[in-house]
């Protein structure tokens, strides 16, 4: 049997050193901040933090509960459905077709899930947002699953933890959007009367209508490291108040020295700084892990209030109870005609 060497050896092997090979294109990722080159696995076995600067990438949803609940188990929660594009709202491309393509690519019904589990031997209800639907944006199902979240956190008498990740209000929404800014904090207000804490994890980025509302009104504020958090843009708020404003200006770094943060947390220490707290908070005697002393501390000090909620909610009602009661003496101790003044004495004037 004739063999020819030249096409059946020495040509395929010429060719597979000089053709390109084909490389996938998610092999390796540049870091925004250092523009080093992150290999994908390394990346993924750091939690998406670059191993050569520390910065945090953003992770989905489905990343950060795995890591956040005790051995990855947890159960999603089952949110209930809204309007689809009540407004029928439409700018370059109508809503409702933005809505199925962002649907179809991230796999997710809109942008928060809901999942509960246990943090640190701690019963918790983790409200998570992922930024890749729609910037994270809040509308009626933000809303909606916030407050299902906080009924279920009371039921079961856990601690409710949100991780919010959004550019604000859904604009798409309207008016439908910016009502769920009240409606999240009455959500808020359920789980703080029952007497469980409430603690926020900031994540870049937290801006807009999620700061203005539930983001910012926690027992503990926790945040990632060089997180954006504020309301408006840098570039707005120097032209409005014409001034340059610092380089570190609305990062998590800035915020806890201005005293709005309690704690900036690298994202591989979170799970254990999160379990401390709850310990204090909801087992005040079970001894705290020995390794984390600053979250320890910040759960010694949330402890009193994250109680007392409940007691202060019913004394505020009394005070104003009370506070009605003395202005309507007042009020009708004007009607009745005024005294005449004493006359000075001599033992008065004295």
């Amino acid at each position: 049997m004739d063999i020819n060497w030249l096409t059946d050896f020495i040509r395929p092997r010429i060719r597979s050193l000089v053709e390109p090979r084909e490389v996938p294109d998610n092999l390796w990722q540049k870091c925004p901040k250092c523009e080093g080159m992150l290999f994908h696995r390394d990346l993924e076995k750091n939690l998406n933090v670059c191993y050569h600067c520390n910065y945090h990438l953003r992770i989905s949803v489905k990343e950060r509960l795995d890591f956040l609940f005790d051995e990855a188990r947890y159960s999603r929660l089952a949110l209930p459905e809204v309007a689809f594009d009540p407004l029928k709202f439409k700018d370059r491309k109508r809503y409702s077709e933005r809505l199925r393509e962002t649907k179809a690519k991230t796999g997710l019904k809109d942008a928060i899930t809901a999942a509960k589990g246990m943090i640190g031997g701690n019963p918790a209800v983790v409200a998570a947002f992922n930024f890749s639907f729609m910037g994270g944006s809040m509308g009626a199902a933000v809303g909606e699953a916030i407050l299902t979240a906080a009924q279920e956190a009371v039921r079961t008498r856990s601690a409710f933890i949100i991780i919010p990740s959004s550019g604000g209000a859904r604009m798409q929404e309207g008016m439908l959007s910016l009502i769920q800014m009240p409606r999240t904090i009455i959500a808020v207000e359920m789980v703080k009367e029952a007497g469980l804490p409430y603690i926020v994890l900031l994540t870049d980025p937290t801006t807009g209508g999620v700061s203005a509302s539930f983001a910012m009104v926690g027992d503990i504020h926790l945040a990632e490291p060089g997180s954006t958090i504020g309301f408006a843009g840098r570039r707005v708020i120097e032209e409005t108040v014409r001034e340059k404003l610092p380089d570190d200006f609305q990062t998590a770094e800035y915020l806890r020295d201005k005293g709005m943060v309690d704690m900036v947390v690298s994202r591989r220490d979170i799970p254990q700084t999160i379990g401390t707290i709850l310990n204090l908070l909801m087992n005040p005697e079970a001894p705290s892990p020995s390794g984390d002393l600053e979250g320890a501390e910040m759960g010694r000090r949330a402890a009193g209030s994250s109680r007392s909620d409940a007691g202060k909610s019913r004394a505020a009602k009394n005070a104003a109870r009370q506070a009605r009661s003395a202005l309507s003496a007042a009020k009708k101790s004007d009607k009745k005609p005024a005294k005449k003044p004493l006359k000075k004495t001599a033992r008065s004037a004295v």
